[in-house]
């Protein structure tokens, strides 16, 4: 059984670096989440996260509330982000990269560029608390929803509501595409749209 987040913290605390070590394993994805909802460069989404934990470090010893610490790290993490944005003059850094597939197989790699294209086409159509929300559910493992309502500053009975309209947007715009370029990989096999 693994231990607690309080017993981690504690231990943390008390000088143990094999804890701390199991506090960055368990927490550093929601960090890289929360960071990459914001479409920071890779290098400052690190240095947000790196920042996220050195605050951690330095109030460790007053942390009142073990159990709430995934919260405090995303709502830390969440204004680390924003302070940068603010300090670079503006709202996003811009459109997300796309990540070259090199596996081998000309049909294969070629039909799941395109549908992956069409899938970050109609991603990036969403309203920002759509693309912050799912690449935040999309982290493995998934957060609890405590954390992303810590994260993104939402009430938690509305992250499952808001989840499935985002995901009826995303179908709704991939199927659009779909229509507009003609036969796609998103077809289902018995020929009709999600």
């Amino acid at each position: 059984m693994s231990p607690t987040t309080r017993q981690l913290v504690l231990a943390a605390t008390a000088g143990d670096h094999e804890a701390w070590a199991a506090l960055v394993d368990r927490y550093t994805g929601l960090l890289w989440s929360v960071a990459r909802s914001y479409r920071l460069p890779e290098a400052d989404a690190a240095d947000v996260v790196q920042t996220t934990w050195l605050r951690l470090l330095e109030h460790l010893d007053g942390v009142d509330d073990p159990d709430r610490l995934p919260g405090w790290l995303a709502t830390t993490v969440r204004r680390e982000c924003l302070r940068l944005v603010r300090l670079a003059g503006r709202e996003s850094y811009g459109p997300i990269a796309d990540v070259a597939d090199d596996s081998p197989g000309l049909d294969a790699a070629l039909i799941k560029d395109e549908r992956d294209a069409a899938l970050w086409t109609a991603f990036a159509q969403l309203d920002g608390l759509c693309r912050r929300l799912l690449r935040i559910l999309m982290t493995d493992p998934p957060p609890a929803y405590a954390e992303v309502s810590a994260a993104l500053d939402i009430p938690i009975g509305s992250i499952g509501p808001t989840r499935s309209r985002c995901l009826g947007k995303l179908r709704k715009m991939a199927s659009i595409s779909e229509l507009a370029e003609g036969a796609s990989p998103w077809d289902e096999p018995s020929g009709r749209h999600a």
